[in-house]
């Protein structure tokens, strides 16, 4: 079974002041590059980095980062549901059975969560999320038989929430593993 990455990396970061697709760690770390990282050390096969805000300038970071490709969502100021669907578009043209679905906003995910939710989900039938301390988080892992409909459950600044509780995803318990944190404003 094949897996690949998406991460979620479209939005102008309004909260944050510019793209979060931008951002760096303390080191200069791109959080991008460390999402990435994670989702390869945790199984990810290939990676798809979703981009919109400043599209032109984030095809260049991308690109800084070897084996990824861009998935631009042309209607990303739509909000989260426009990556979610572009995501998966790009990802029904590769040969994965699943995806596994982060956004560029947590950079401290470990590769560890990356594989336990993988492989609770892994296959075209299955769907899994992380959860830390019984609160749901990411990544999220939704397998090849999912993509349309997930795609067709999202709207506006919404992910896959709904649609994995009424499918009864996989409640993969990381607290052990990672706090489940991401940046949503700067400190």
């Amino acid at each position: 079974m094949t897996a690949c990455g998406i991460v979620l990396a479209a939005g102008a970061g309004r909260r944050y002041g510019h793209p979060k697709i931008f951002a760096t760690n303390a080191d200069g770390v791109l959080w991008l590059e460390q999402v990435v990282v994670a989702l390869r050390e945790g199984g990810c096969s290939e990676v798809l980095v979703v981009i919109g805000a400043e599209s032109e300038r984030a095809i260049s970071i991308v690109s800084t980062l070897g084996a990824v490709s861009a998935v631009v969502a042309a209607d990303w100021e739509l909000g989260l549901s426009a990556s979610v669907r572009a995501g998966l578009a790009a990802a029904a043209n590769t040969d994965a059975d699943s995806a596994v679905i982060a956004p560029v906003d947590v950079p401290g995910m470990p590769a560890s969560v990356v594989a336990r939710v993988l492989q609770a989900g892994a296959g075209r039938e299955g769907l899994a999320r992380a959860i830390y301390d019984e609160r749901p988080g990411h990544p999220v892992a939704i397998g090849h038989d999912h993509w349309e409909l997930v795609a067709a459950s999202v709207h506006g600044d919404s992910g896959a929430n709904r649609y994995l509780v009424q499918h009864a995803a996989v409640a993969v318990e990381c607290a052990d593993l990672w706090d489940g944190s991401d940046i949503d404003a700067r400190s």
